[in-house]
């Protein structure tokens, strides 16, 4: 029916201590998406010692300083059994730069310290002196090319067979700095360091976890755009290009 409604229900992943350099506005971006194309976004922001919620279609998780890493920890590996099996049933996850890197399997500090990840991600992370950061284009065969904003020290490796998110052109961009690589795919689990916020400049990314959520849920994507909203989502689209025009023809 016309008038229906069509939940999504969408999680904002420890958004108190996991929320940098402009994270929050992948999650603005899903939802104002979501409601452009006739969906109900519903929101559900994930701290250490909240209740989880009882449905999840769609999880966003942002940067951090070590710091914040820390203090997440505990309550994530509580959760950490419910994450890996929504993830291996195919539930759309995005994690950005400190969420991507506990994903993987661990992090290592340059003091030596290790740091558990949940495994979702084959890859592991390694702390080195010298940081990675700056504007940054990495291509991708199924999004084209995705601009964003790096800033890390630690250095990930993919374990074999675990697909990129894209490539980069340089030495000392991505992942690691060495293989060209950046970010991750595995199911439906995108990692990157692509700050910046990396959803509003890339929307077919957005559209991918929308389109994503709304398929399992529902069993189709089927948006309800009125004359309004395809205005409302040109101008968006203008506004992508531009900024991506912009952050692609910036100095590192």
């Amino acid at each position: 029916m016309a008038g229906e409604s069509r939940p999504i229900d969408v999680m904002s992943l420890y958004p108190k201590d996991m929320n940098i350099y402009g994270d929050s506005g992948n999650v603005l971006t899903v939802r104002r998406r979501l409601a452009l194309y006739g969906y109900e976004p519903v929101m559900h922001y994930y701290n250490q010692g909240d209740e989880w919620p009882e449905h999840v279609d769609l999880i966003l998780g942002g940067g951090g300083q070590d710091t914040g890493q820390k203090k997440i920890i505990d309550d994530f590996f509580m959760r950490a059994d419910l994450i890996r099996s929504l993830a291996a049933d195919g539930v759309p996850m995005l994690m950005i730069c400190g969420m991507y890197q506990l994903f993987g399997e661990y992090f290592e500090t340059v003091d030596g310290t290790r740091l558990d990840g949940i495994g979702v991600i084959g890859a592991y992370t390694v702390g080195q002196d010298v940081r990675m950061i700056g504007n940054l284009v990495e291509h991708s065969d199924e999004f084209g090319d995705v601009i964003g904003y790096e800033n890390h020290s630690g250095q990930t490796f993919l374990r074999e067979g675990v697909s990129p998110l894209g490539r980069v052109d340089h030495d000392g961009t991505g992942n690691n700095g060495e293989d060209h690589t950046e970010g991750a795919r595995v199911n439906n689990v995108i990692g990157t360091y692509m700050h910046g916020s990396l959803l509003p400049k890339n929307p077919k990314i957005a559209d991918f976890l929308i389109r994503t959520a709304c398929e399992r849920r529902y069993g189709s994507f089927e948006p309800r755009v009125d004359e309004a909203a395809q205005a409302e989502l040109d101008r968006l689209e203008r506004f992508a290009d531009e900024a991506r025009k912009v952050a692609a023809a910036r100095p590192r």
